[in-house]
């Protein structure tokens, strides 16, 4: 693959921004606004466990690698599949270095419980996808778990899901490369944003927040 290309790449962890608001998504990949709350710290944290590069465990039947390098060329996204669960099956792929046959599925950790929208599954999707491109196999479903419940949640890898996905990545990489950063209604929802000091969605009718702070800096 052609290094240009990868560099076209956006990082797949933002199809979960973008789900929950596209104005969040905005703040942080494109104009590089970031600020801590309660909720990224916890997610943080319960990460590192999950992120230790290319640990693998077996048992049994099973093999566990942490913290898997992945991408896709049709999403054209990149990132880091928390854990990948290798199951013994005569129908599965091969591995390099191990022997015998295995399916894929993917683990995403989440911090809190399971979540009235879909930014969780569709994160989840989009690892399938990528997975499926590397390892040239067919991925029918996935887990979340959630540490406040300490339990999974299967979640299917339906066609109506993957389609969902690759229009999502679409559009990110519209707004992407237009550097624009969406205006959205407010709601509920913005309380637990960890951007709700730096998004002022009430200021940003005719400026991005980029140029807001830089307008206020200018002053002083």
């Amino acid at each position: 693959m052609a290094s240009n290309e990868e560099d076209r790449f956006l990082m797949l962890s933002g199809l979960q921004h973008f789900q929950f608001c596209k104005r969040q998504w905005a703040l942080i990949h494109i104009e590089q606004q970031w600020e801590e709350n309660v909720r990224t710290i916890e997610g943080r944290h319960l990460h590192k466990k999950a992120d230790q590069p290319f640990i693998k465990e077996r048992r049994g039947n099973k093999l566990t690698v942490r913290a898997l390098p992945i991408q896709s060329r049709v999403l054209q996204v990149s990132g880091i599949c928390d854990v990948v669960e290798f199951v013994e099956d005569r129908d599965g792929v091969e591995l390099a270095g191990v022997e015998g046959t295995y399916k894929a599925y993917p683990v995403e950790y989440k911090r809190g419980k399971p979540k009235k929208g879909d930014e969780d599954v569709i994160q989840l999707a989009a690892q399938a996808i990528c997975l499926e491109e590397m390892l040239v196999c067919s991925i029918d479903k996935g887990y979340l778990f959630y540490n406040e419940i300490k339990h999974r949640v299967e979640v299917p890898m339906t066609d109506v899901l993957r389609e969902k996905v690759v229009q999502m990545a679409k559009e990110m990489h519209h707004y992407y490369e237009r550097r624009y950063t969406p205006k959205i209604k407010t709601g509920p929802f913005c309380k637990s944003c960890s951007l709700q000091h730096v998004c002022l969605p009430q200021l940003m009718n005719k400026r991005s927040v980029k140029s807001y702070i830089e307008g206020r800096l200018s002053e002083k």
